[in-house]
């Protein structure tokens, strides 16, 4: 394994260079992606970071929690939030395998998060680089150091992989009804 990978996003304006501790904290949002997708949720996992110490970590889960807004980030936050005793969490970085949504960007914006890390980009909902770039509009009372295409791959492949289960699984469905 090498001391550092090239993330590649040309959404963003840099590229840069990811470490080996940062591919270890990607990988355990990963762990947390594919425990969601056991049990029927999209794929997607958080960690959140704070001088190289695990804060919190979550897995998507509004199916489970039957609540909109139980993304995996949005968990995470909370559970450091709790943690830390803040509503801020300076200092932090946010690891995620998906590209965040709009909601899930202004809570991270709003808990004063550092850096975000992210894996894949959400070409449909993704409001960092894909639709949107509101963690870097300068207009906003908080920006944040944004990192994307950390094992990207890897997380695209886990989404894929859900989601071509699932309209497998409808077909079988279908089959069976007549």
């Amino acid at each position: 394994m090498s001391d550092a990978r090239e993330g590649s996003n040309q959404s963003l304006s840099q590229q840069h260079i990811f470490t080996d501790i940062d591919e270890k904290w990607m990988k355990l949002a990963l762990s947390a992606a594919s425990r969601a997708a056991v049990e029927g949720e999209v794929p997607v996992g958080a960690v959140i970071v704070k001088h190289n110490s695990l804060i919190a970590q979550a897995s998507n889960s509004p199916i489970e929690f039957s609540d909109p807004t139980a993304h995996a980030e949005i968990i995470a936050i909370r559970k450091a939030a709790e943690k830390m005793k803040n509503y801020r969490l300076p200092e932090t970085t946010l690891y995620v395998t998906l590209e965040p949504c709009v909601m899930c960007i202004g809570a991270i914006i709003h808990a004063r998060i550092e850096r975000l890390v992210f894996g894949a980009n959400d070409p449909k909902t993704g409001a960092v680089c894909s639709l949107y770039t509101i963690g870097s509009d300068s207009r906003l009372n908080h920006t944040l150091n944004i990192n994307g295409g950390l094992l990207a791959e890897q997380c695209a492949q886990l989404l894929k992989d859900f989601f071509k289960q699932k309209r497998m699984s409808k077909k079988i469905a279908k089959k069976e009804i007549m």
